[in-house]
């Protein structure tokens, strides 16, 4: 199977008659040109061009093929336009909810790229407690730590694992050493609360029964990851996001058996509204990457 990239080298010389005025107008080298005419009569099985001393003119073959060549080109331009459509078309709100602890971490460089890249579009961040219910309309897109999300007509795709486990600071770590096992995680004091992330957190505490570890709560993941960093003592973290935080080490490593995944969901009626497929393609793309760094 040939390269379709390669038909724009065979419009460029057809056009121009020769390789060296085809690089010009590609901004690319004449050996480029040549080499990948080259390639494109190897990969075909037919000569398009006789190479003469004057250039290159088009075989017999070459100028049947013409015709099919510039359709393709033109199916391109129109689908570019389309696309350049589509994203004009994209402006508008945009309702996002997530737990505030991936709104202050993961997010706002995203959403900056986001704003670079689609200023037509504006976010309305959420980062209620409890989880929105897209099918009612009660936001647009939703990024959600689960198992295995719930929910009527929800659509979307799980963008990385997140399974959650305990994390200090880097200073605590220093000062009080790493503790390793579930013995020694008994001997250091744990911050809890969170807000909706206290739920996941405590069921965590009750399995490795900590939960008398805890010696003081708040009621925000803001005030959490202040905790924590400060070096006041061990807390709960999702991994996907306590592994990016610069100031943090993790303890033991996460349960195999841990399935928990980061997911980009929306409803089924709003997967195709197009400013709703932007900013869900843009998240996809930025979290997946931040997943394979």
């Amino acid at each position: 199977m040939f390269d379709w990239n390669d038909l724009k080298y065979f419009l460029a010389v057809a056009e121009s008659g020769s390789t060296l005025a085809a690089a010009q107008a590609l901004r690319v080298s004449q050996t480029t040109v040549a080499r990948r005419i080259a390639a494109l009569e190897a990969a075909t099985g037919v000569t398009l061009f006789e190479r003469r001393q004057a250039g290159y003119a088009l075989t017999p073959t070459g100028e049947a093929m013409l015709a099919s060549a510039l359709a393709v080109r033109d199916s391109a331009d129109r689908f570019g336009e389309a696309v350049g459509a589509q994203s004009r078309d994209a402006g508008g709100t945009v309702s996002l909810t997530t737990m505030e602890i991936i709104a202050i971490t993961l997010l706002p460089p995203i959403l900056r790229d986001l704003r670079a890249a689609h200023p037509g579009i504006h976010i309305d961040l959420d980062t209620a407690d409890e989880p929105r219910d897209l099918a009612s309309g009660a936001a647009d897109i939703a990024i959600r730590s689960s198992k295995q999300p719930t929910g009527a007509g929800l659509v979307g795709r799980r963008v990385a694992d997140n399974p959650w486990t305990v994390y200090c600071s880097r200073d605590y770590a220093g000062r009080h050493g790493i503790p390793h096992s579930r013995e020694e995680l008994a001997r250091h004091p744990f911050i809890g609360g969170g807000g909706h992330i206290w739920e996941p957190y405590r069921a965590w505490l009750k399995q490795y029964r900590l939960e008398d570890s805890v010696v003081m709560r708040y009621d925000t993941a803001s005030g959490l990851l202040a905790g924590v960093r400060s070096g006041m003592g061990l807390t709960i973290l999702p991994a996907f996001l306590a592994d990016r935080e610069p100031d943090l080490v993790r303890c033991i490593p996460a349960r195999e058996d841990d399935t928990t995944g980061l997911w980009l969901l929306t409803h089924e009626r709003l997967r195709h509204v197009p400013r709703i497929r932007v900013v869900l393609d843009f998240l996809a793309g930025a979290l997946t990457r931040l997943a394979r760094s």
